[in-house]
């Protein structure tokens, strides 16, 4: 037969050695045998092209490959006599990895053999089976200790904490207190007091607000936000490092921030007592909580207080549960103001169909000696805090969609936050799944934000709304940046960009170079070139948030395993969150983690996923496990490695045969698919599985022999 076209995708290798090839375009993955996977690696980007078609699918070979995915590897470090070599913890990795002496050194590699470390791979395979070479780039120590295992990740990533030396010194340039000069052309706001309301382990502070009632019910606001451009100006080695890493993280043991900390910490951050530079968003708006009005203005700004949301909260008496804060207290008139704005402004945004998803959050308290995780539980859910929390989320969103509105109407080039409609293939999914939980679902609902938030409503009081708010949130797209504004379907709003951020993300900081050169009645650049500048750096954007929540979900669900390891033998009540081909993802309420539990774990039958009810249902007995149940699990075993806590179920009953099932067969893969190719939609599945909060995702299998392992590696072939 003839060969297709050579196809572009990302490599995904299968720890037993054969890999699969996703790409856009195709609705089929290309199965590559190992030994037609050239010397392409798990993660690489490769051209592949078509061989063969049968009934177990579409089978390709590896052309070359494009770029390479691992330069940095971690693992454990092994040594026997002069022999060096590190084991990747990603099986899915090509190794072992052969160790050599960086070309200045002397002697062996240092470091003691069973140690945690990071090689940096210094030549890659050529061929099938070949072994790649590498230095050691890092000694960490003991495999499984928490601070280990986190800097592992960040390295793997390529994550460097510090800033470039050029970009901490030019930020470091500006000192501490912000130029007298920088004064010049800005609106006095020290006379507002524009208090800053954050969480109390905020990291840095880049918004701050005030409102005023008027005569005659209407509303006068002020939305201050940190102006960073005053500081980051295109083409230095702080935008440089800025755009590289396009917003900042946030782990449970440290932040990574977007900004050398001279500026992210101190200069540009809304510190109480300060005099601080921002652009603000001054807006009237009537009774009904409707603008009238609106201007965007620069200024400088002296925050009279740094309120947290359960300071605020106990000041409007909305609990009494959080510490008292005399500061709030002594605002809480204004404070009322601000609240009973930001509820006229919500129910607006609800009455147009903006989604409103609850789902919770979880937080972790670590050692500080230790840094081990010693609590692992739901995020408060007071619901006073929260009414403090959507007293900022709204005030923050109509900054964003004033200043969106602000540059839209005068055509400035600009980054948007887009958000697409959901593909109907997820929606039929979900719609499955929703029937499998007991709630009506109309698929043509979906399609209008309206009516999708008008379903959330009624499913708020349902037991099982936790499972739908997350399988509805995996149907969505995810939101992304772009240049071309198609609107933003989870907000239901036609025009929307990001702007109160820019301390930790790089669009907002493009938005507000945008401002200012507005309000500077400077030359707008709308050439072709300059929109693609903008769109470079919207992609760039985009890629980087999604390796971020990446990384954060990664480093969460890994102190979610080492809390596990202390619970071995325990049993939880869990409720089942989600269904792949293996078995069934648990929720533990307290401590919050997930659990997998695999088919063989669920009882005495064999279990597999019924393509038409979306459960796991027993071969032999019918006994059926669907979303949203409870169940009984004893935790057997913690896989540091795979970020995985796995379970066994206890206490099965087993239910009579089900009727239905007679002359049917059960298939899973057909259940994954949905409707398309098996392998893709597992994949999928699993990174849904993954977005819940769960561990790694299952590994795609395909029958195969098994690579033989060896006590050390062999020398490359040549």
């Amino acid at each position: 037969m003839g060969h297709e076209a050579v196809r572009q995708g990302i490599l995904s290798v299968n720890a037993r050695g054969f890999g699969f090839v996703a790409t856009v375009g195709f609705e089929d993955n290309l199965y590559i045998p190992e030994d037609r996977l050239a010397g392409a690696m798990h993660g690489d980007l490769v051209e592949a092209r078509l061989v063969s078609r049968s009934t177990r699918g579409s089978e390709g070979e590896v052309m070359r490959v494009v770029t390479r995915a691992n330069h940095k590897v971690p693992g454990v470090l092994r040594r026997r006599g002069k022999a060096q070599w590190l084991e990747p913890d990603d099986a899915r990795v090509r190794g072992p990895i052969v160790l050599h002496p960086p070309a200045d050194s002397k002697g062996l590699v240092q470091g003691e053999d069973g140690a945690a470390a990071v090689a940096r791979i210094t030549r890659f395979p050529d061929m099938p089976r070949e072994t790649p070479e590498g230095e050691l780039d890092a000694v960490l120590g003991t495999p499984g200790d928490p601070n280990v295992e986190v800097v592992k990740i960040l390295i793997r990533e390529e994550i460097e904490e510090p800033h470039p030396p050029d970009a901490v010194s030019e930020a470091e340039a500006y000192g501490t207190e912000v130029a007298k000069e920088a004064y010049a052309g800005r609106e006095d706001l020290t006379h507002l007091p524009l208090p800053t309301i954050d969480p109390e382990d905020a990291r840095d502070h880049d918004d701050a607000v005030w409102a005023i009632r008027e005569s005659g019910g209407s509303y006068k606001v002020w939305i201050a936000i940190a102006d960073v451009s005053e500081y980051v100006r295109p083409g230095t080695a702080i935008d440089k490092a800025a755009l590289a890493r396009g917003c900042s993280i946030y782990l449970p043991d440290r932040a990574v921030p977007m900004l050398p900390r001279a500026l992210s910490s101190h200069l540009c951050s809304l510190l109480p007592d300060t005099i601080r530079l921002c652009l603000c968003v001054e807006a009237i708006l009537d009774p009904a909580g409707v603008v009238t009005s609106f201007r965007v203005l620069e200024g400088f700004m002296r925050s009279a207080a740094k309120l947290t949301y359960g300071g605020v909260a106990r000041a409007l008496k909305f609990t009494d549960k959080p510490p008292k804060s005399e500061l709030a207290e002594s605002m809480v008139a204004n404070l009322r103001v601000l609240y009973d704005l930001s509820m006229l402004l919500r129910a607006h945004r609800m009455r147009r169909g903006a989604l409103d998803f609850e789902l919770p959050e979880v937080k972790i308290v670590l050692d500080p000696k230790t840094g081990a995780p010693i609590t692992v539980e739901r995020r408060s859910e007071d619901p006073g805090v929260k009414k403090a929390y959507q007293l900022i989320e709204e005030l923050m969103l109509l900054a964003n969609e004033l200043v969106a509105r602000y540059l839209a109407e005068r055509g400035v080039p600009t980054i948007y936050r887009v958000h697409g409609p959901p593909d109907e293939a997820k929606l039929d999914r979900f719609s499955s799944m929703a029937t499998a939980l007991g709630i009506a679902f109309d698929l043509e609902d979906a399609k209008d934000p309206k009516k999708l938030s008008g379903l959330l409503k009624r499913v708020a009081a349902h037991p099982a709304r936790d499972v739908f708010n997350m399988l509805l949130l995996r149907a969505m797209k995810q939101a992304t940046y772009d240049t071309n504004n198609i609107g933003h379907f989870g907000l239901a709003s036609t025009t929307y960009l990001h702007f109160t951020s820019p301390i930790r993300r790089y669009p907002d900081l493009v938005v507000h170079r945008a401002v200012r050169a507005l309000l500077a009645k400077k030359h707008v650049d709308k050439s072709t070139g300059a929109v693609d500048i903008l769109r470079m750096s919207a992609t760039t954007a985009s890629d980087r948030e999604r390796h971020a929540m990446d990384v954060e979900r990664e480093v969460v669900d890994l102190y979610k395993a080492l809390y596990m390891r202390a619970h071995i033998g325990a049993t939880f009540t869990a409720k089942v969150t989600a269904l792949v081909g293996s078995g069934v993802f648990v929720q533990i309420d307290s401590p919050f983690v997930d659990v997998l539990v695999k088919a063989e774990s669920l009882g005495q039958d064999r279990y597999e996923l019924d393509d038409d009810n979306m459960r796991m249902v027993g071969v032999r007995s019918g006994d059926a496990i669907a979303l949203g149940d409870k169940m009984e699990v004893v935790i057997e075993d913690v896989a540091i490695l795979r970020r995985t806590v796995y379970g066994r179920r206890v206490g099965a009953q087993v239910n009579a045969p089900d009727p239905r099932r007679k002359g049917k067969r059960f298939q899973a893969k057909n259940v994954q698919a949905a409707g398309k190719g098996g392998a893709q939609a597992k994949r999928k599945d699993n990174q849904a599985s993954a977005r819940s909060g769960s561990a790694k995702p299952e590994k795609q299998q395909r029958p195969g022999k098994k690579t033989k392992k060896t006590e050390k590696p062999k020398r490359r072939r040549r």
